[in-house]
């Protein structure tokens, strides 16, 4: 109990440093990316303190790998170079007995890193994003035009001409109708189109349907009513923008896959980044088992050759990453494995390096 005591008051003071560290730097380049524009825009610097600050729980999320990695990895090899390990190991304990607790530690961090994403990070950063549009004098704007939105999945088409998000009104608008067996129903027309909230479906205004009857003889009517209760898609999905799933939460990103898959659109890119969500954390369980293994490679140097193994690490997961969400953007493999693959992959690796490691 007392070498986990040891263990644990040698990393966590490095750990907090370094995350510190990085979070630190992380919020001082995006302060420089945009100096220029707060000063043109003469954005006070209260503002700015309070755009910083809303900025750091991401920071904070983005830096706690390669503070824990680096924080494991400088203690372990400090261990090693002060012949420390080696009265452990003449104990008869194993280095992997050792650092068990720092692996439980990691792998409970990382579920604590999926929470505090989807439950802090999200929120603050769309806060930052959006005071930062504001004081720029970027302001969003939601109303689009010529919009086309595939609905219950393809048997319902919209377009219209515009879209007012502020009134939720569309105007010039036609809907195609399909059956269930994607067979031709009938076209729908109205000067425009408003939503109702209570009822949760489109009411029209000076609405035809156009269908064509058994002699196939266009037929001119008002519109069926069973048609109009399936008008449910909702005024969201007309917006003029562009759902980023790695900035919502997972129940947002949830919901929007499955519109996506609703409507008969692509959605194998935004199902990859949805299982990244829960992915991602996890590379910090992998640097640590990581840096267990590199550790004690040099007995000099131990900061330069800890910050270099933390560094390749991070930057060898990232771009395996990266590669494999785009193979699975392209449907060369599952969206699944797209963001779960070099979890895997890393897993086995550093149970490989683990096992050729000084003990």
């Amino acid at each position: 109990m007392k070498l986990i005591e040891y263990l644990f008051r040698k990393v966590i003071p490095l750990f907090i440093g370094a995350l510190a560290f990085f979070s630190f730097v992380i919020v001082l380049v995006d302060l420089m990316m945009n100096l220029w524009n707060y000063i043109s825009n003469g954005v006070s610097g209260l503002a700015v303190l309070h755009i910083m600050l809303l900025y750091v729980p991401k920071t904070v999320w983005y830096a706690t790998p390669i503070a824990i990695l680096f924080a494991v990895s400088y203690s372990l090899s400090d261990l090693y170079a002060s012949n420390e390990l080696v009265a452990i190991f003449a104990s008869g304990i194993s280095l992997v007995r050792f650092t068990f607790p720092l692996l439980i530690f990691a792998f409970f961090l990382s579920i604590g890193l999926f929470f505090f994403d989807d439950n802090v990070v999200v929120p603050t950063y769309a806060k930052k994003t959006e005071m930062q549009q504001s004081v720029l004098n970027k302001e969003k704007n939601d109303n689009n035009n010529n919009i086309v939105v595939i609905g219950e999945n393809g048997n319902i088409v919209y377009k219209a001409d515009f879209y007012d998000d502020e009134a939720q009104k569309l105007f010039a608008l036609f809907i195609v109708v399909r059956n269930d067996d994607k067979s031709f129903r009938c076209i729908v027309r109205a000067d425009s189109a408003g939503w109702d909230e209570n009822d949760g479906h489109w009411f029209l205004s000076n609405s035809l349907q156009y269908t064509l009857n058994e002699n196939s003889e266009l037929d001119i009517g008002g519109v069926d009513s069973d048609i109009i209760a399936r008008l449910v898609e909702p005024p969201a999905t007309f917006r003029k923008n562009v759902v980023s799933v790695e900035t919502v939460s997972s129940s947002d990103a949830k919901v929007y896959i499955e519109h996506l898959q609703r409507a008969g659109l692509p959605f194998s890119e935004a199902l990859s980044l949805y299982h990244k969500k829960f992915a991602f954390p996890f590379i910090v369980f992998i640097v640590v088992f990581l840096s267990i293994g590199l550790s004690g490679k040099s007995r000099k140097n131990v900061m330069l050759i800890s910050l270099a193994s933390c560094i390749s690490a991070s930057v060898l997961f990232y771009i395996t990453q990266m590669i494999t969400m785009l193979l699975a953007k392209f449907g060369a493999i599952s969206p699944f494995m797209g963001a779960w693959f070099p979890v895997f992959l890393f897993v086995a690796i550093a149970v490989v390096v683990l096992r050729y490691a000084r003990t």
